[in-house]
């Protein structure tokens, strides 16, 4: 066979992509030909691609040629991809060539190219959401992915064009992208291009002029598009559900302390990456460990799964020795105090532990002997001689991560000592070309020691059957997966786990007794010990596979020493470990335009955040909003700002808002009696869609794109109650009273389901807004799949108030230059010697969200006793004094929320 394809022509793609699947099938011949050559001798014009077959018969449809070597590796047909096929070729193809056409022949840019696309984009997103598989067909790769892709890559290899509210979409395409035959494919066809190359082959076509769908106005409303794909039966069965109300929700089930393993329930064991003790986390690190498991953790307690999160200090190595002596501290010492730095960060974001440990214990070092002596004696362990990097200057051997240099691999001239974080791959110091000693900037030299290694290739076999039969059932992120296969292509080598410290695991074994255990190789069994410290019965959840899902969430660096080294070594102890099932890696988070840096003073770290007056619940949704989950994002102060004005105040706020407000003035705090319409129903139907929606992205760990749906609903609400302008109605006839009562009671049933909706995302506003709603207590705990009347006619709201304060230019821009480099180091050395804080600052890193919410019951229930006095007219001196009482109420729940405390301003005089 012969295979002519061409550069710059789009069939090209999926036909190079799918020709790999042909390899060792069949001889085939890769001809690269010029756009005008012709192939195929009775066609009167040039047509590429072609795949000339051994008969001599020819195929120049690109799905036919891609079908044909799908046949040829023993795919079987199956209708769902000739569905997608048809769909592709009727639906995406015209629309996509006029998008391709707009931005490469055209030269036009954002909306343009993509407004009419962006259907069919939504449509594929959709389909993956609600199948929950990760590819078009199924578990596994198919035709129609291919053929699908291969179209797509042109346009969405940038960025700009790949929304990302749409995760599901995002996920395949990278997973797709990052395999070796369609990237080759990629570089082959468009050379480093972009869509750029396809300009030659787009400029001979005639200009494609899309259609709208049939019997279908172009519209852009999305939400009465997608209003208008329900069916009868999901309105009838939304409008159930909605009846069913409080009855629906199950009985409360207690969380037992310590929190066990149930026979027969789902067991849900949460790690986040274990935070090296002596380095304050920045906003990536938050993002990309403890505050993505916390909201993960929330979450499976409101479907109340028997969950456990954990999480604590890493604090062992080189860094915490040199860390002591620069401080005139003993490592311990260091240990205690930057342990309580980062407990003391992480209950200010309101991170759920249930348990936050350390690793300087002695359950670290009973665990760890005992699954090195299980290696030991099987055959897993090798001892030979090192040679290592020693800084005579300092006189000592140089932990990895203190010593930097030019990657050998890429070429990055900061690549530490076991890693480079440009292009990921292990390093040994040794390999480093120039290296520097990052305490005194001295050259090291090479000197010898005995050592012991894990010998990764004598277990490699019981990796990859472990992997073969965990990740197809799995949500390990698509760059999780990548990193893992590459390191299994190169090979695995044996890998050092001992070090010449003496802050450290101790080595139980002859001859080792002045080593201690590398960081690497017992770090991550930190997770088993902070479990053994939390309760005796710690090996129900870590020697239980069979009954435990393990989910370990980390930054993308973190993955090879939980997705390969601790396996390797749990697989080699043979003691029935419980290993990871879903290992969620994000990308990295950046700080406007470069990295955070403590020394420099640019970036914003957990012990600051606390100090810019902004309360820990914005921070959180906006962390989570551009949570680095398919590629690198970056915090930008001016999109935060944008963020908390648009997203939270003038559209999740300004609708909750207006929901309570409308029951309290209009119908004197007691929700109305609610008759639907059936645009009602619809709204129901599309509410409880828009739920399920965020179930199935959250139980695949789509965290920020879960948080659009969030969103979503409320901009529904939102426009449910313009459309129908209840304010209005209230004061017209029965029938229009009547009407504002059930749109007003409709609306604050949604504003009830986003206050729990919103729990795992910004606790704190969640709890606010139950008890602006007096939402039932039961109702507060579980979060149904299906929407529910929680606040039925006659239910008594509290006092409802504004949620959310806008953020002020001049503010974030005093921000932006504070966190610019205008600070250098932070205040961790005054905070040690004692230094007085503000009060804003201690009242925040003490309260928890158990005192916030008393404080705001407390405010409500002053509130309402203020109202009382001034409705009876009683005396001013009584009434200025639980004024006082509730002004000092106030400033208490602002201290506690981290918000700013405003001064009282005196009524002006006219």
């Amino acid at each position: 066979m012969r295979l002519f394809v061409s550069e710059g022509s789009p069939g090209s793609l999926p036909v190079l992509a799918a020709a790999a699947r042909a390899r060792g099938q069949a001889e085939l011949l890769i001809s690269t030909v010029g756009p005008e050559e012709c192939v195929v001798p009775f066609l009167t014009r040039p047509k590429v691609p072609v795949l000339q077959l051994n008969s001599g018969n020819y195929l120049f449809s690109t799905s036919a040629i891609c079908r044909y070597f799908f046949l040829l590796s023993g795919w079987e047909q199956d209708d769902l991809t000739n569905q997608w096929l048809e769909w592709e070729a009727t639906e995406l193809q015209p629309v996509l060539s006029a998008a391709l056409h707009c931005l490469v022949v055209q030269g036009k840019r954002g909306e343009d190219v993509l407004g009419p696309l962006r259907r069919a984009l939504t449509h594929i997103d959709h389909s993956l959401s609600r199948q929950n598989c990760p590819f078009l067909a199924g578990d596994t790769e198919s035709l129609a992915d291919i053929v699908l892709w291969g179209a797509l890559y042109p346009l969405l290899q940038d960025p700009a064009y790949l929304p990302e509210e749409l995760g599901a979409l995002q996920s395949w395409f990278q997973t797709l992208s990052t395999q070796e035959p369609c990237r080759q494919a990629a570089e082959t066809v468009l050379k480093q291009q972009g869509a750029l190359a396809l300009r030659p082959y787009l400029q001979k076509q005639p200009q494609p002029q899309p259609r709208p769908p049939e019997g279908r106005a172009v519209s852009n409303e999305p939400e009465e598009e997608e209003l208008a794909t329900l069916s009868e039966e999901d309105i009838v069965m939304a409008v159930t559900a909605w009846e069913e109300g409080l009855g629906s929700l199950p009985p409360p089930q207690p969380r037992p302390q310590p929190v066990l393993p149930v026979a027969g329930e789902r067991n849900v064991l949460i790690t986040s990456a274990l935070p090296y003790v002596n380095n304050v986390p920045h906003l990536g690190n938050i993002i990309g460990c403890v505050l993505s498991a916390d909201v993960f953790a929330r979450y499976s307690r409101l479907r109340q799964w028997n969950t456990l999160y954990l999480c604590g200090t890493d604090e062992y190595g080189t860094a915490t020795e040199t860390k002591a002596m620069e401080e005139g501290l003993t490592p311990q010492e260091i240990c205690d105090k930057y342990h309580a730095i980062h407990a003391d960060i992480y209950r200010w974001f309101n991170i759920s532990f249930d348990t936050f440990g350390r690793t300087t214990t002695p359950q670290q070092t009973k665990i760890t002997q005992d699954i090195f002596q299980r290696l030991l004696t099987r055959g897993f362990v090798l001892e030979d001689t090192v040679e290592q990097l020693r800084c005579e200057q300092c006189a000592r051997f140089l932990a990895d991560r203190f010593v930097e240099g030019v990657c050998p691999f890429c070429g990055y001239e900061e690549a530490r000592g076991d890693q480079c974080d440009k292009c990921g791959k292990l390093i040994n110091a040794i390999e480093l070309k120039k290296p520097q000693c990052k305490v005194c900037r001295s050259r090291p030299v090479v000197r010898s020691s005995q050592h012991l290694f894990l010998d990764l290739p004598k277990l490699e076999k019981r990796l990859e059957d472990w992997l073969g039969k965990t990740l197809p059932g799995s949500d390990w992120t698509p760059n999780a997966r990548f990193i893992i296969r590459s390191w299994l292509r190169d090979g695995l080598k044996p890998r050092c786990i001992t070090r010449d410290l003496k802050w450290g695991t101790p080595v139980p074994l002859e001859g080792f007794e002045d080593k201690v255990f590398y960081v690497w190789f017992d770090a991550t069994i930190g997770y088993l010990s902070i479990t053994a410290n939390y309760t005796d019965q710690w090996e129900r959840w870590w020697k239980n596979p069979e009954q435990v899902d393990l989910y370990q969430f980390m930054a993308k660096d973190n993955v090879p020493f939980h997705g390969l080294v601790f396996p390797c070594s749990a697989l080699g102890a043979e003691d029935n470990y419980t290993l990871v099932k879903h290992l969620i890696a994000t990308e990295y988070l950046n700080y406007e335009d470069g990295k955070f840096s403590k020394s420099r003073g640019v970036g914003v770290f957990g012990d600051m955040a606390q100090d810019t007056g902004i309360p820990a619940d914005i921070w959180r949704f906006y962390l989570l909003y551009i949570r680095p989950e398919g590629q690198d994002s970056a915090f930008s102060w001016t999109d935060m700002m944008t963020k908390n004005n648009s997203e939270l105040l003038n559209n999740l706020g300004n609708f909750i808002n207006r929901a309570g407000m409308f029951v309290s003035k209009f119908f004197g705090g007691c929700v109305p009696e609610m008759v639907l319409a059936p645009e009602d129903r619809r709204l129901l139907a599309h509410v409880s869609w828009e739920l399920q929606h965020y179930h199935q992205l959250l139980e695949k760990v789509r965290i920020r794109d879960a948080l659009r749906s969030i969103l979503t609903i409320s901009r529904h609400g939102n426009q449910y109650i313009q459309v129908n302008e209840p304010w209005k109605r209230i004061k017209g006839s029965e029938v229009d009273r009547q009407r504002a009562g059930t749109v007003t009671g409709v609306a604050v049933n949604i504003a009830a389901l986003l206050s729990v909706m919103l729990q795992p995302y910004m606790p704190t506003v969640s709890a606010t807004i139950q008890t602006q709603l007096q939402l039932p207590r039961p109702a507060c705990r579980v979060l149904l799949t299906n929407f529910i009347c929680t606040l039925p006619a006659g239910h008594q709201i509290g006092t409802v108030s504004p949620l959310f304060q806008k953020l002020e230019n001049d503010q974030i821009e005093n921000l932006k230059q504070r966190f610019g480099g205008g600070q250098l180091e932070e205040s961790l050395e005054l905070k040690a010697k004692g230094s007085p804080k503000p009060a804003a600052v201690e009242a925040v890193t003490t309260a928890g969200p158990v005192q916030i919410q008393m404080l705001m019951e407390e405010v409500t229930k002053q509130g309402n006793i203020v109202r009382e006095l001034k409705a009876q007219k009683a005396d001013k001196n009584q009434v200025a004094a639980e004024v006082t009482k509730l002004l000092d109420l106030k400033k208490q729940l602002a201290l506690a929320e981290g918000k700013p405390v405003e001064t009282p301003k005196g009524k002006k005089k006219k």
